[in-house]
């Protein structure tokens, strides 16, 4: 599975984003997929992720309702809209992905798939 990660840019604090993420190679119907971000000079976190059947997602606590992470699998694609953007928001947001079957993890170290980032800078 390849996944391409984009939608990122400049917003002012306040502002609007939706990323996008896009595989090919295989469907990603039964995939759990995730969203992490990597700001300069600190270690990757994770920001929200879906399950396969798009039933169950979970988010970090910093995201506090502004963040939704959701799924076309017809188009096989995977969201992350995000609202109320702050300067702290800032960073490389990666998609990722994983087969498998209960409720969606949120340690990068359980994803097998990754895209290759697109950056959110956020100005105040």
């Amino acid at each position: 599975v390849q996944l391409q990660a984009f939608g990122g840019g400049s917003v002012q604090a306040g502002g609007s984003l939706r990323l996008s993420c896009t595989a090919s190679g295989r469907m990603i119907s039964t995939y759990h997929m995730g969203w992490f971000r990597q700001a300069l000079g600190k270690e990757r976190e994770f920001v929200a992720a879906i399950s396969g059947s798009g039933d169950d997602t979970v988010y970090a606590d910093f995201v506090k309702g502004r963040f939704t992470v959701s799924r076309d699998d017809a188009k096989n694609t995977l969201y992350l809209h995000l609202n109320s953007l702050k300067p702290e928001d800032t960073a490389v947001y990666y998609c990722a992905g994983k087969w498998g079957y209960g409720g969606p993890p949120r340690t990068q170290e359980d994803y097998i798939y990754w895209g290759q980032g697109t950056l959110v800078t956020v100005s105040s």
